[in-house]
């Protein structure tokens, strides 16, 4: 057993990516439609967080499900109630829209508690619409400064080209997360911002790793093509990329499972940015730079050899 190493890809591998980036291209514009035209035509299903309204956590009294909650419920004088399961034995109520004023809150429990008798109210929150407008505001400028920030971050720590890629990369995966959410409509709420607040800090630390390996290759292969420097670069880096997306993924998944229904929004956020963020580094923004001209650095060797010669004849 000794010098064993677990290796999920074989060393030296040598696949085409950037064989089949034009189809990765198109199915990216495909994507970018797709939210575009769900945004419009469907739209998130946003929390109360953002719309303002009521919730409330509530245990039912036993034996009634949640068929029966939805027709005790229905037709409320202050709104119309959406109930979702929560947990074993309780219940979401959410009707948004409602000002948080004292008067509304004790209507709105009162007429649930007539509705339902006997049901315990474990949890209950009030957000009025000025404050979730205010959060939607908050969310996108904080959405805006960390692209920046990055943007800002890699033009000094590389060049302007992979910068301007880096933004496009953590964009293509806000959008591919966004996807996701209009598609399966859960819950968007503050939580699902700050998840993809953190599958952009993820998905540039992946898109750091394979930008760097382009780098050195361009260093030490001046004159190969740049299809095929973007090729041994991502296939160098290849066995570390799927090794970690997995490990991260297993945690996230083991939270998604066993963390509540709370998180779920949080964490399908997290495993969507797992996913699509080795992707992007993967078969988008390398690719990408292909198209940019991007400046090559010095031979190491040839600068050495050439300092050595200078040296001699000194």
């Amino acid at each position: 057993m000794a010098g064993f190493r677990f290796r999920i890809v074989k060393d030296k591998t040598d696949f085409n990516f950037m064989g089949v980036h034009k189809f990765t291209f198109a199915l990216s514009a495909l994507m970018t439609v797709a939210v575009v035209f769900l945004l419009f035509t469907k739209g998130l299903n946003l929390g109360i967080d953002f719309t303002g309204g009521v919730l409330m956590e509530v245990k039912p009294p036993a034996g009634m499900h949640i068929d029966k909650i939805r027709s005790a419920l229905h037709g409320m004088s202050h709104g119309s109630p959406t109930i979702q399961e929560f947990g074993q034995d309780a219940v979401l109520v959410k009707i948004p829209g409602r000002e948080a004023d004292a008067a509304t809150q004790k209507a709105i429990n009162a007429e649930v508690q007539q509705r339902l008798p006997g049901a315990e109210f474990r949890r209950v929150e009030y957000v009025g619409p000025h404050v979730g407008s205010e959060l939607i505001s908050a969310g996108i400028t904080a959405f805006v400064y960390s692209m920046i920030g990055i943007l800002g971050y890699i033009w000094v720590r590389f060049e302007w080209q992979f910068g301007v890629v880096a933004v496009f990369a953590l964009a293509h995966d806000m959008l591919a997360t966004l996807l996701f959410f209009l598609v399966t409509q859960i819950e968007f709420d503050l939580s699902t911002v700050a998840a993809a607040l953190l599958v952009a800090g993820y998905s540039i630390n992946e898109t750091v790793v394979v930008f760097d390996r382009i780098r050195e290759m361009l260093r030490k292969y001046r004159r190969t093509p740049m299809p095929e420097v973007v090729n041994l670069s991502i296939n160098d880096v290849l066995g570390r990329t799927l090794m970690t997306t997995l490990t991260t993924f297993m945690s996230m998944a083991a939270l998604c499972i066993f963390g509540g229904e709370g998180i779920k929004g949080f964490t399908y956020a997290m495993l969507v940015g797992i996913l699509f963020g080795p992707y992007s580094s993967m078969f988008f923004s390398a690719p990408l730079l292909t198209y940019l001209n991007v400046r090559r650095g010095p031979d190491e060797a040839g600068e050495k050899r050439g300092r050595k010669l200078t040296e001699q004849k000194a």
